[in-house]
């Protein structure tokens, strides 16, 4: 009796090939990633730096001369284009005689969808907030989005109170956000029925940050009223 043979097993391809080849690819897709950012990065940066000064004029009405400064930890300097110093900045609007009209202040916080970033102005001479603007968020469309196009909730925010302590020293009644209806105080955000978490999301960010800022900038007013001199 004859003994039986084993069938030949198909050839397959050898895994080293195969782990080059996908090695390969994978090279081949993070190069091509890297340089599609690269090259639309200065795109991107424009576009960004367009979009923020236009927010500056906004939030600052009649603002017709902008400038920057940073914290430096113990006042404001400020900074021309080609500066790149470190540190935490804002943004101040002068008139066409050089009057301070107001500042620009970035904000951010987490929304409902994601973290939400604004820019608000700031009257240091009255002490109140005169402008808002959202600089980018992805609230859901319908509902969310309200805390950008929502008339009342717009000139709600753009004249909070936000007045300092006898001493100076910090926000004598911080901002806090309220059901809708219910604003009683000159320092209340007035929430979005229908979009009450990204609307009191956003009074909460201006909360912290204005406790934050507004007493740094009562303290040293001058360095924004000096850099026009």
């Amino acid at each position: 009796m004859n003994a039986m043979t084993q069938p030949s097993k198909p050839a397959t391809p050898r895994s080293g090939k195969m782990l080059r080849a996908m090695v390969g690819i994978g090279i081949l897709c993070g190069l091509l990633i890297v340089l599609t950012y690269e090259g639309t990065l200065p795109v991107i940066e424009a576009n960004r730096a367009e979009a923020l000064e236009k927010a500056i004029f906004q939030v600052i009405p009649g603002t017709e001369e902008t400038r920057t400064f940073r914290w430096t930890g113990d006042g404001f300097a400020p900074l021309t284009e080609e500066q790149t110093a470190e540190g935490e900045r804002i943004y101040a609007g002068y008139d066409g005689s050089g009057q301070l009209l107001g500042l620009a202040i970035p904000a951010s916080g987490q929304g409902y969808a994601d973290v939400i970033s604004i820019l608000y102005g700031y009257d240091p001479a009255r002490q109140m907030i005169i402008g808002f603007y959202v600089l980018e968020s992805k609230e859901t469309p319908g509902l969310g989005d309200k805390i950008e196009k929502d008339e009342d909730f717009l000139a709600n925010i753009a004249s909070l109170e936000v007045t300092l302590n006898e001493e100076g020293t910090a926000v004598a009644n911080p901002i806090v956000p309220v059901k809708s209806g219910q604003k009683t105080q000159p320092w209340e955000v007035d929430c979005i029925s229908g979009a009450t978490i990204s609307s009191r999301a956003i009074g909460e960010m201006l909360s912290v940050s204005t406790v934050r800022w507004v007493p740094r900038v009562q303290a040293h007013h001058s360095d924004f009223t000096n850099a026009k001199n």
